[in-house]
């Protein structure tokens, strides 16, 4: 029972200190560059040139988001909104401005997502660290069922970007 309550105290001052913190947008606004490495089944496949825009926007708690792959055969350009929707608790959502939102959670100096889209289950990253940026990606499909379901981790995709 001890240990209990001692790990709720824990918890609780860990929960206090988060929702004291700067929003994770406001802490990571400038232009962030770095160099894409993308793994399949463990092997690296490809790289290519990422470069990161976090900007403040007119909206309250809100940031565009832009995400910029500089790939000679495959250029794209995400063009997001990360919208703080709850700092008591850290939720934050990825708004990709399609429709689509995707809930992210924060602990401490780091975002979390997980989704699954189309049978692909997707992790979603980004650490801050000092002037690091660490943004990865993960997926892989759901494995056997079991009383415990796990999925397969296929591909990732890291980055380490640098505050220009």
């Amino acid at each position: 029972m001890k240990t209990l309550l001692s790990t709720l105290a824990c918890l609780w001052i860990f929960l206090q200190s988060t929702a004291a913190q700067v929003p994770f947008g406001e802490a990571c606004v400038g232009t962030w560059t770095g160099r894409m490495e993308i793994y399949a089944r463990g092997k690296l496949r490809d790289t290519v040139s990422v470069r990161l825009t976090v900007g403040k926007t007119t909206e309250p708690e809100s940031w565009s988001w832009k995400t910029e792959y500089l790939s000679a055969k495959q250029p794209a350009v995400k063009d997001y909104r990360l919208r703080l929707k709850d700092a008591s608790t850290g939720l934050y959502l990825v708004d990709e401005r399609d429709g689509t939102e995707l809930t992210s959670y924060r602990f401490g100096n780091k975002l979390y997502s997980v989704f699954e889209t189309e049978g692909i289950v997707l992790t979603s990253t980004y650490e801050l660290r000092e002037n690091e940026l660490i943004f990865e990606v993960t997926s892989g499909k759901k494995g056997s069922p079991q009383s415990v379901v796990n999925y397969s981790v296929d591909h990732l995709q890291r980055v380490v970007l640098r505050r220009n």
